[in-house]
C-alpha cells in the first residue's frame, strides 16, 4: 500500500515538472509535492525557469498553514541540490523543516550534489527514500543527465519520408511530405529542446525560420553549421525579428588570423547573432567539436532538422541519441533520401536501433528510437 502510494503522489510530482520543459535547461525538469500526514496534498511546485526558485522551495511557499508540515512527506522528482548555485541549497530548507519523509525518484548525478543531498537530510533525521518511479524519472530528464554525463547536448535527429523513403522529389520539393498533426508535433518538439540545428543547404535552400508557429511555446536557439562562413546575410535566420537566437558555427582551420577575419566579417551590422569557429573534417564543419562547445555553453538539447549530409555525417560518427522518423502515406518512385552513405555495404553491417516505438499521428506513422 505504502509503495502505491508513494508511486502515485510521485507520478503528479513528475508531471508537476514536465511543465518545466523548455525553461529550464541546462538544469533538470523537477516538481515536488508535499503531503501532510494524514495523506492529503498540502502543497506543490515545480522548476519553472532556469535561475529562479526550484520545486522543492516553489512547494514549501505553496503550503498555506506552514503546521501542517509536521510530519509530512515530501515527494521529489530528483535529489534536492546541496549547493550554493543560482538559488541557496534545497536540502537546507527541507531539513530546516518538521518533515518526517523525502521521497525521490532519482539521485542526481551532477557531482556538486550526488549523494550529498541524501546525507544532509539523513543526518538530519530525515527518512529519505530513494528510486521511486526512477524509471519515468530518467525519461523526463534524459537531456539533463546525458548533458551531465558526457558534456554534450543530447541529440535527436527528425527526418520524414515518404513510404518508398524519399524526402524529395526529384526537383527537389518537400512540402508538405507529412500532415499538419505530424509538423504540429514538431513544433512542440521545437519547444521543449535547446536549439533546432541545420546545414548550409537546408539554410540556403529552404530558407527556414525554425520557430514555433503552430503551437504556443517558447522559440528554440536556431544553429546553422555553415563551413565556409559564406551564407548569405539575408537568410531568415540572420534577419528576423529572433535572429539574436541564431548561432552561426563556421569552420576554420588552424590559422589564428582566419578566425580574426572570419569573426570581424560575420559579426557586423547585418548579423547580430553569436558566431562559433570549430575546426574542418573531411571538409565540414567538425560537428563533434561544434557539439563539445554547444555543451560547454549549456545546450542539453539539440533536434536536428538536416538534409541528407548532416544527417548521415551524425549517424556515422556517433552522435545522434535519438531517430524520430515520420512516415507519410505517400510513394514517390524516386527522389532524394533522407540518409545517404553510411560507409555500410552488407545487411550484417546496419545500424539497429533499440527502444523502439511505434505511433500514429494522423495519417502518417513515426518510429522512435535510440542508437
Amino acid at each position: 500500500m505504502k509503495m502505491q502510494t508513494d508511486n502515485l503522489f510521485m507520478k503528479k510530482a513528475l508531471q508537476l515538472a514536465e511543465k518545466g520543459a523548455g525553461f529550464v535547461s541546462p538544469n533538470p525538469k523537477v516538481g515536488c509535492i508535499i503531503v501532510n500526514k494524514d495523506g492529503k496534498i498540502i502543497g506543490n511546485g515545480y522548476h519553472e525557469k532556469y535561475g529562479e526558485a526550484h520545486a522543492e522551495v516553489n512547494a514549501v511557499h505553496s503550503v498555506k498553514d506552514k503546521t501542517e508540515l509536521e510530519g509530512a512527506t515530501v515527494y521529489v522528482s530528483l535529489e534536492p541540490c546541496s549547493h550554493h548555485g543560482k538559488t541557496p541549497p534545497c536540502t537546507d530548507l527541507l531539513t530546516s523543516l518538521p518533515i518526517k519523509r523525502v521521497v525521490l525518484a532519482l539521485k542526481d548525478p551532477n557531482p556538486l550534489v550526488s549523494g550529498r543531498g541524501i546525507q544532509k537530510l539523513r543526518e538530519a533525521n530525515i527518512e529519505v527514500e530513494i528510486g521511486v518511479c526512477e524509471t519515468e524519472s530518467r525519461l523526463l530528464n534524459e537531456f539533463f543527465l546525458h548533458h551531465m554525463q558526457t558534456g554534450k547536448p543530447f541529440v535527436c535527429l527528425k527526418i520524414a519520408q515518404t513510404l518508398d523513403g524519399f524526402s524529395a522529389a526529384e526537383d527537389g520539393s518537400s512540402q508538405w511530405i507529412t500532415g499538419k498533426l505530424s509538423r504540429t508535433l514538431v513544433h512542440e518538439w521545437r519547444a521543449k529542446y535547446d536549439a533546432v540545428l541545420v546545414g548550409r543547404n537546408t539554410a540556403l535552400h529552404d530558407n527556414p525560420s525554425l520557430t514555433v508557429r503552430l503551437v504556443k511555446g517558447r522559440n528554440p536557439f536556431r544553429i546553422v553549421l555553415d563551413g565556409p562562413g559564406n551564407l548569405p546575410k539575408n537568410l531568415r535566420l540572420f534577419t528576423d525579428q529572433f535572429e539574436e537566437k541564431t548561432i552561426h558555427i563556421v569552420g576554420v582551420h588552424n590559422v589564428v588570423d582566419d578566425v580574426s577575419l572570419m569573426l570581424a566579417t560575420l559579426k557586423g551590422d547585418e548579423f547580430r547573432g553569436k558566431t562559433l569557429v570549430a575546426g574542418m573534417k573531411n571538409g565540414h564543419v567538425d560537428v563533434n567539436e561544434a557539439l563539445i562547445q554547444l555543451g560547454k555553453m549549456g545546450f542539453s538539447s539539440i533536434l536536428v532538422e538536416a538534409g541528407p549530409n548532416l544527417a548521415s555525417a551524425l549517424i556515422r560518427e556517433k552522435l545522434v541519441d535519438k531517430l524520430a522518423c515520420f512516415i507519410a502515406p505517400k510513394l514517390l518512385g524516386s527522389g532524394k533520401r533522407p540518409i545517404s552513405d553510411l560507409g555500410i555495404s552488407t545487411i550484417t553491417q546496419a545500424l539497429e536501433l533499440k527502444n523502439v516505438s511505434w505511433g500514429k499521428i494522423g495519417d502518417d506513422m513515426v518510429m522512435m528510437g535510440e542508437f
